[in-house]
């Protein structure tokens, strides 16, 4: 600042100088750098301000390169040409940049990617531009998960794309009021995890268990694979009847129930809100409460692995007075708008 103020001051002084005491002046100055030039090293070093100002005279009188004594003329002119370069990046500087993406978009775009591994970012952004969002496709794959291996399903993903073409049976044990055991035949669809049919029995057999499935899937829908365990009761009868039915037998390891989950955990579900709260008197009467369960379970009891709705599908009702049916004698309930 204080070498500026100087200079400033010295050129307003020059202009009331006369022309004698100003050449005598230069002459002295130009000696005085020559006694400099041998005595001082080869290479000066100069300031932001000293650029400036050579630059500056140097724009104003170029002919000032034949008076440059210190530095060199091209030295001057690549200052000259670095302070052009300086000048229009400053003055075609971007104002406010590329507009931000709200966080929702960012989080949406986020979450598509990761449900959805094998898009890439023109398939999102055509997703996003139907759904009324205006936003760059450079932006999306700015925003996308990165995805360390290559795209692929899970294992969720994988099972459900087969779940529509199995179906799985079991057995199960109920008490009557004798003390005289039942055998509960369960075969369920795994697509929308619908009871397929509940049979029951004294005395389970390999053409019994035929008859069953016949009944359960010969009429209507056949299931491609069937998952069982390794029972005594699938005798030859059974097993004939499975490629007849176009049924591809799929039988579980030995101990290994967890092979078998959908059906085991069904089982489960039907002890614990049925079978555990009612006093079974025979036959007849536990394939009554079956019945009435399994019509319950399809028809109006929500599921978690289908968002909160049946296996068969409940539409939604929302208009009306909300009137409760009882289901099993008031065991359960099922909730419709009349």
């Amino acid at each position: 600042m204080g070498d500026m103020l100087k200079l400033i001051w010295w050129a307003i002084i020059g202009l009331f100088r006369s022309r004698v005491s100003l050449e005598a002046e230069i002459l002295t100055l130009r000696h005085q750098l020559n006694v400099l030039r041998r005595k001082s090293p080869k290479r000066f070093t100069f300031s932001n301000f000293d650029r400036l100002v050579f630059a500056g005279l140097y724009r104003i009188v170029p002919r000032i390169v034949n008076a440059l004594v210190i530095i060199e003329p091209e030295t001057v002119i690549r200052w000259h040409r670095a302070g052009f370069r300086l000048f229009w990046r400053w003055k075609s500087r971007s104002p406010g940049g590329r507009p931000k993406v709200a966080l929702e978009i960012r989080q949406l775009i986020r979450a598509m990617s990761l449900a959805n591994p094998l898009w890439g970012a023109p398939r999102i952004h055509g997703e996003l531009l139907k759904l009324g969002i205006d936003v760059g496709q450079t932006s999306v794959a700015k925003y996308m998960a990165r995805h360390r291996r290559p795209p692929s399903q899970g294992w969720k993903t994988f099972l459900r794309n087969y779940a529509d073409g199995i179906a799985s049976l079991d057995l199960f044990v109920v008490p009557t009021l004798s003390f005289r055991l039942l055998y509960g035949l369960l075969i369920l669809s795994h697509g929308r995890r619908q009871i397929l049919w509940l049979g029951v029995t004294a005395h389970p057999s390999a053409e019994w268990m035929a008859r069953q499935l016949i009944e359960a899937c010969g009429w209507e829908w056949t299931p491609k694979y069937i998952v069982r365990d390794r029972d005594s009761v699938y005798g030859e009868i059974f097993t004939r009847r499975l490629p007849a039915m176009g049924i591809r037998d799929r039988p579980t390891a030995p101990r290994s129930p967890w092979q078998n989950g959908h059906t085991e955990r069904l089982i489960g579900s039907i002890r614990r809100e049925c079978l555990d709260h009612v006093v079974v008197f025979g036959e007849r009467h536990l394939r009554h409460v079956l019945l009435s369960y399994m019509h319950y379970y399809n028809s109006a009891r929500t599921h978690l692995s289908l968002n909160k709705d049946a296996p068969l599908p409940r539409a939604v009702q929302a208009v009306g007075r909300i009137l409760p049916t009882p289901v099993l004698g008031g065991l359960h309930h099922h909730y419709v708008r009349i």
